[in-house]
């Protein structure tokens, strides 16, 4: 079944009475370059369970089911259900887990889903819950090797920029802590049905294993970086000091460490300089 053909799915769309939900942030692929293409640098091949999340129709789940040993996939819509018994029946390989992804168990749905293999993540994210779902799956340290998302292409160019310059933000340092992200390649909004009104990108976040800060300088880390940038045109010791109650005196003295200026915003800081900072900040 060629679930990227418009008449194909309006015809199936409209035999199950579907109509898109905005709330949802619904937008479903139809151009057939797209998922082959998501599946191949997804990391979608032998030895590998893919969780998914959202499925549209199936249009990705497909390509993932083609290529991996196993697919999961966690989708809120249960209107979609009749339709991916449909359009998935040639898969015995995959598994629709009707649930919210930001508030199912992750962690137990890989356990019991991909004993013996190793994981990675593909998604056609709705806009509205990109960050949210990155930073989910990246901050519950889950056994995933890599994350392959569509996003926004605006999102991705902030997912993707370079820590300590003016396109990050907080969410980039928070995918550079745990990871190392890329720009795979653009999607054009025409690739989508309905079709928004921005273009897409496809990028990949490879999952570092290794644990750089402990929990407790972790916490303290992830409040200096999430204050400092909700007030990225304040100095790093105003902030810290209106936001945290942090004395500048003690903001000045960490900088002043790492031979930085008392007016430096925390945009300028590069990724080792931040968890410098936060350390002498807690000396």
């Amino acid at each position: 079944m060629n679930l990227t053909n418009i008449g194909n799915v309006k015809e199936i769309l409209g035999r199950h009475g579907f109509s898109f939900s905005k709330g949802l942030g619904q937008n479903f692929i139809i151009n057939p370059d797209i998922c082959p293409r998501i599946a191949e640098n997804g990391n979608a091949r032998e030895g590998y369970g893919i969780l998914e999340i959202g499925t549209g129709i199936g249009v990705l789940t497909a390509e993932l089911a083609k290529r991996a040993d196993k697919v999961t996939a966690v989708e809120i819509d249960t209107r979609l259900l009749p339709i991916l018994d449909e359009t998935l029946a040639e898969f015995d390989n995959v598994k629709i887990i009707n649930e919210d992804v930001m508030k199912c168990d992750l962690g137990r749905i890989i356990a019991e889903e991909f004993a013996g293999l190793k994981i990675a993540v593909c998604a056609n994210l709705p806009y509205y819950i990109t960050s949210p779902v990155i930073m989910l799956l990246l901050e519950s340290r889950l056994p995933i090797e890599s994350i392959t998302v569509m996003v926004q292409k605006e999102a991705s160019q902030r997912l993707c920029a370079k820590v300590g310059t003016r396109e990050s933000g907080a969410i980039t340092v928070g995918v550079n802590y745990f990871g190392t992200a890329k720009s795979l390649f653009n999607v054009s909004r025409g690739s989508f049905m309905p079709a928004p009104n921005v273009d897409s990108a496809v990028i990949r976040i490879d999952v570092n294993k290794e644990q750089r800060l402990s929990q407790e300088e972790e916490k303290f880390f992830f409040s200096v970086v999430k204050c400092g940038f909700s007030q990225r045109r304040k100095t790093v010791a105003n902030a810290l000091s209106s936001q945290m109650g942090i004395e500048k005196q003690r903001v000045y003295d960490a900088l002043k460490a790492l031979g930085l200026s008392e007016s430096a915003r925390i945009e300028q800081l590069d990724m080792e300089q931040l968890i410098a900072f936060t350390k002498a900040l807690r000396a």
